[in-house]
């Protein structure tokens, strides 16, 4: 385990699988900078109904915000179902529509129900391609589509489990997509192996993320103050940032525990997250902090609306998770934010982190192997922090940009309404694909 970094050493590129290119004369970044429809879907103007359960917080919620803002700029038109939730104010800044449906509920009668609903919607709005981000919504969202003869997309933005055959049915829905997007390499594996989903099907396609707004160059000293205000941070302190939901998988007393074998009062961890009524696990948390003597050391900051200035103010950025992550979007917007990352090895790491780069990979579970890399991160000099900060964003901006992510999604659209406008779905269906 070592992190010495030198510049310009980065040179690792994700493999995103096969999505179809980009239409001529659109490029890398086309959704973004006004690429219109025609470019994508030979001048037709379609309408992509995505179906997702709320739209709260979460990384399947922002991947949904993001493709209904670039399939608005392209030109088309974006309508997203669910039960609702703050997000859903977003899409009015893109002029895209919030249909409410009670999409979240997993009784077969409500599903049934939504099915109807949501036929009937793509028989009134014309709806070209419906887009399912969850099991529950992708039930009525398939039967919808059967009924009406658009393509269905679906998207796995985790490897869900299943110890026994009724939920093995119950997810297998996601892999009856006429176009089954994986968000990493790791999910795509998972997905082929335990859902049969061939790769005449299945398109791996990263999250992306916000490399706008995540730029340390647009985060103002007045934001900076302002947060270590709020979280009452001395100056003396070298900061680790633990951003995650409070829930126990995310790995939070893995690191009080790193924190303690540390023995460096010069060194505070800062766990920002909501605890989402998890009380409990709270309380848990608070109690260890006292047991190890450390309530000078280790701030529980709840949520957070400026995570670049958080990213910013770090010196490293922890994801302690116990389970696979499925993409791991922290540990990505810290790279962008050029700061140092340190992620437990399991799940999309491999893909998201080069090892002795832009961060390094330890155990999960294993707090004395994570406290020997955090000192090892806070020990770079200045100009290792600085030739680090500039590969990892480099690399971000090379693999994991929102841009990306919604152009090889466009692409999959364009590529299933060449598939319904020449051959037909359902003899596409038909055929085995």
């Amino acid at each position: 385990m070592t992190l010495t970094h030198t510049p310009g050493t980065v040179t690792a590129s994700t493999d995103t699988g096969n999505p179809a290119p980009a239409p001529d004369g659109a490029s890398s970044d086309g959704a973004a900078d006004g690429t219109t429809i025609a470019g994508w879907f030979g001048g037709g103007r379609p309408v992509v109904l995505q179906v997702i359960p709320n739209l709260v917080t979460g990384g399947a919620e922002r991947g949904c915000i993001d493709m209904a803002a670039a399939l608005m700029r392209a030109g088309g038109t974006a309508l997203v179902a669910s039960g609702g939730g703050p997000m859903a104010r977003e899409l009015e800044r893109y002029k895209a529509e919030h249909i409410t449906l009670p999409l979240a509920s997993k009784n077969p009668f409500t599903i049934w129900r939504n099915a109807s609903r949501l036929e009937a919607l793509i028989r009134e709005r014309g709806v070209d391609i419906i887009h399912a981000r969850s099991r529950a919504p992708a039930w009525s969202a398939w039967i919808a589509a059967r009924c009406t003869g658009i393509p269905f997309v679906t998207t796995f933005h985790a490897p869900y489990n299943f110890k026994g055959e009724m939920k093995r049915r119950y997810n297998a829905v996601m892999g009856r997509g006429d176009r089954v997007i994986a968000v990493s390499r790791f999910v795509a594996e998972h997905v082929a192996s335990q859902y049969g989903v061939g790769p005449e099907r299945l398109r791996t396609i990263p999250r992306g993320v916000d490399t706008v707004n995540l730029d340390p160059e647009r985060v103002s000293q007045e934001r900076l103050i302002k947060l270590a205000r709020d979280w009452r941070l001395p100056e003396d302190q070298r900061i680790v940032l633990l951003p995650g939901r409070l829930t126990r998988w995310k790995g939070q007393l893995d690191l009080i525990e790193a924190i303690a074998r540390l023995k460096r009062d010069d060194v505070r961890a800062v766990l920002v997250g909501s605890d989402q009524g998890r009380t409990e696990y709270r309380a848990e948390l608070v109690a260890r902090i006292r047991e190890l003597g450390l309530e000078g050391q280790v701030t529980i900051a709840d949520h957070c609306n400026d995570m670049a200035a958080a990213y910013l103010l770090s010196d490293v950025v922890v994801s302690a998770s116990a389970r696979p992550e499925a993409f791991g979007r922290v540990i990505v917007e810290a790279q962008a934010m050029g700061k140092p990352v340190i992620v437990t090895n399991h799940g999309a790491v491999a893909e998201t982190v080069v090892d002795g780069e832009t961060g390094l990979v330890v155990p999960p579970g294993d707090p004395t192997t994570m406290a020997a890399a955090i000192a090892e991160a806070l020990a770079l000099d200045s100009l290792q922090r600085r030739a680090l900060a500039a590969d990892a964003r480099r690399f971000v901006l090379q693999n994991y940009t929102r841009e990306r992510m919604c152009d090889a999604t466009l692409a999959v659209y364009a590529e299933l309404l060449h598939l319904r406008a020449t051959v037909g779905m359902a003899a596409y269906r038909k055929a085995g694909q």
